[in-house]
């Protein structure tokens, strides 16, 4: 009796060039949209001359005139009295927007990723709102909100309080054009993650703190340390907004980029540019954090853990 009358259906003989292992191998070697290597070496190339001229270039203007009267000139503008003002008005600043920012972006994307209530949609459009507002805006909000003429003002004036034109002016700038740095670094990676291992955990008898400090917390610290890092170089080189609600009053709301502003219309280049090279470097200290967070947290998905 055939195979075909006994019910089997012969299975295809499987081609060696059709295997996983060979296609694979043939898209290693071609590229995906099928052009050749001069396609590809073009593209490469004006990838590489556009960073040069707009990134690479700058950058070394930015270095070779803050020492080109020497390292004793740039040490003398990096502590003249308000750079020094500036450099610690800028690290208080981010040092009180940054955990604010902390506070705020975990317990967003605790609410919206671990549960369902009405409003979850507009929520989350309320924390893009400072990706589509320009910061100049948001430092005219506050003005319009504390300034003297403001809404609360009257009242501000009246208990001796500043906002506008002081430090907590700058803080509430900063903090509102960088929030939504960690919480939008957390809220993808915890919805991927489910809510499987906080059952499991409080199924055990785990409380709600023990649960997020000893399963929550662990599996989205990557993440999280990558939303502070962003966050944190957004906070130290603010300008529209900050500029708004500062005064530019020199030694007392004068972070570094308007101190670099101030320097720059003054005509002194060398202090300026010193100060500029000094923001510079910490946004390529950023950007090295940056990749090697990248990296990690990359590792750390859920799908490559288990070698998908």
């Amino acid at each position: 009796m055939s195979d075909a009358a006994a019910g089997f259906t012969a299975a295809p003989i499987e081609e060696p060039w059709l295997s996983t292992k060979a296609a694979s191998a043939r898209r290693a070697r071609s590229p995906v949209t099928g052009e050749g290597p001069i396609f590809a070496g073009v593209l490469i190339g004006v990838t590489v001359v556009f960073l040069a001229l707009f990134l690479i270039l700058p950058l070394a203007v930015v270095f070779y005139e803050a020492f080109r009267n020497g390292v004793s000139a740039y040490w003398a503008a990096l502590t003249e009295p308000d750079a020094r003002a500036a450099i610690g008005l800028t690290l208080l600043v981010a040092a009180i927007a940054v955990p604010a920012n902390i506070v705020f972006g975990l317990a967003a994307a605790w609410a919206i990723a671990k549960f369902r209530f009405p409003g979850k949609s507009f929520l989350i459009t309320l924390i893009d709102l400072p990706f589509s507002v320009s910061p100049v805006v948001a430092g005219l909000m506050y003005v319009l909100l504390f300034g003297a003429q403001g809404l609360f003002g009257p009242w501000l004036r009246a208990h001796h309080f500043s906002i506008i034109f002081a430090t907590p002016g700058i803080v509430l700038a900063t903090i509102f054009v960088t929030f939504p740095f960690v919480a939008r670094e957390l809220i993808a990676l915890m919805e991927d993650q489910g809510t499987t291992d906080e059952e499991v955990a409080l199924s055990l008898g785990a409380g709600g703190i023990t649960t997020f400090l000893r399963v929550t917390l662990p599996n989205i610290k990557w993440a999280l340390l990558y939303g502070v890092l962003l966050c944190n170089a957004r906070a130290m080189g603010e300008f529209g907004a900050v500029s708004v609600v500062s005064g530019h009053i020199r030694g007392l709301t004068n972070t570094m980029p308007l101190q670099v502003e101030i320097l720059y219309n003054e005509y002194n280049l060398s202090a300026a540019f010193a100060v500029a090279s000094l923001l510079a470097l910490l946004a390529l200290v950023t950007l090295v954090v940056k990749s090697v967070l990248e990296s990690r947290f990359n590792d750390a998905l859920p799908g490559k853990s288990r070698g998908h």
